[in-house]
């Protein structure tokens, strides 16, 4: 059933994908249409707006809600776009600042650590493989169906990323750091945890929230330069990445510091625009097993 919901889609996609970029922005002003009124996944996005925004009133939580809708159509269209964008379109489209603080710690013979969030379009981050000089790698989670991981997978691809499996980082750093390769790796820091690979919770848009400790872990292993990409969206179509460093020696680092740092900065990020972070997935579904284990612990 996966292959055949692949082989219906994908001719679609396709099409889709060669549309003109301001086409493809007028069928996301159509798609938002069914989206809202269908609701996708409206009962979780409002859930997690009201955990994380107790204090704001119920009319700016809908707002938020309909503008993330308008994004996320956004979202899905630029990512098909992928298939067949232009290198001078997404270099214009999506542009870096202190990308300059990567290429000096290459000529230190630092590796680079560099986090983010599911925030604005990180289907695009990518592509500053095209103004850096070391290789970039990124951290993904495999798609169950494995035809779709493998089209996302050629997107990802697209401006000279390596893609790598989270099971496989610690394997692929020690031969990269065994042949003295440079390398800026990219990871994804807001996923949940797996239940039995929860290590450390902290206070996050006022939940107690599980956080990945990877990132901190293979910093501290390689002990680089470790940044975090800041996502803005000047307006619709654009994005900027600006590359903020952690000003530390990560193995001199106190435990968890790192992952506090990182996970302010993407707090920070979403509470300038709510809008551009990904509602849509459940990420405080094991908040309770953070009270009970408390309570046990009391």
């Amino acid at each position: 059933m996966n292959k055949l919901a692949y082989y219906i889609w994908h001719p679609l996609i396709w099409l889709i994908a060669h549309l003109p970029t301001k086409w493809l922005y007028r069928f996301s002003n159509f798609l938002y249409y069914p989206v809202s009124l269908l609701g996708y996944r409206k009962k979780v996005i409002c859930n997690n707006l009201n955990m994380a925004f107790p204090e704001k009133p119920d009319y700016w939580k809908k707002k938020i809600l309909h503008l993330f809708y308008r994004h996320f159509c956004d979202l899905f269209v630029e990512t098909i776009k992928l298939q067949h964008i232009s290198d001078d379109e997404i270099y214009r489209r999506i542009t870096f600042s202190g990308t300059e603080i990567i290429d000096q710690a290459k000529d230190q013979g630092k590796d680079v650590i560099a986090i983010l969030g599911h925030y604005g379009n990180w289907e695009w981050v990518p592509s500053i493989n095209m103004h850096i000089q070391s290789q970039g790698y990124s951290v993904y989670r495999p798609l169950k169906n494995k035809w779709f991981d493998r089209y996302m997978l050629n997107l990802r691809s697209r401006f000279g990323s390596i893609n790598v499996t989270m099971k496989a980082t610690l394997r692929m750093v020690a031969t990269l750091r065994k042949k003295d390769s440079r390398f800026v790796l990219g990871l994804i820091s807001d996923q949940s945890p797996a239940r039995s690979e929860i290590q450390y919770w902290t206070d996050f848009l006022t939940q107690k929230t599980p956080i990945l400790t990877g990132p901190e872990k293979i910093a501290k292993m390689v002990n680089g330069l470790v940044v975090y990409f800041k996502v803005t969206k000047p307006r619709r179509g654009h994005y900027h990445i600006e590359v903020i460093p952690w000003e530390g020696i990560p193995r001199n680092a106190a435990e968890n510091e790192i992952t506090e740092w990182h996970v302010r900065q993407l707090e920070k990020n979403i509470r300038e625009r709510p809008e551009l972070w990904l509602w849509s997935h459940k990420r405080w579904k094991y908040q309770q097993e953070f009270f009970t284990k408390t309570k046990s612990h009391g």
